[in-house]
């Protein structure tokens, strides 16, 4: 367990009143109420093109498409050159839906 000071001086609970405070540095409330307490929060990272991450999860997952020896490529049988496909296509994906989401944001 820490023992001792937080950064600034500041004990833990000041410490996370100071994060938890408004963009006009103004301090919540003890207890953390906020006049929009109550108010549903939306999630600012959520995207549509998340779902594109799908894909790179699944299809590495439906091993019975691709447990063959052939068709070989540079002697490597096609389950392993086809897993370091998989590679780039979750590599893709992945730097599609960062820059898509990004462009919302």
């Amino acid at each position: 367990m820490f023992v001792g000071r937080y950064p600034a001086g500041r004990t833990w609970e000041e410490a996370v009143l100071v994060t938890e405070s408004d963009s006009d540095g103004a301090t919540p409330a003890p207890g953390g109420a906020t006049e929009d307490a109550d108010a549903p929060r939306r999630r600012s990272d959520y995207s549509p093109w998340n779902w594109l991450l799908i894909i790179a999860v699944l299809i590495p997952l439906l091993t019975p498409l691709y447990n063959y020896d052939k068709p070989r490529l540079f002697g490597l049988p096609l389950f392993y050159w086809l897993q370091m496909l998989f590679i780039l296509l979750g590599v893709g994906a992945t730097t599609i839906v960062y820059q898509l989401g990004k462009r919302r944001g």
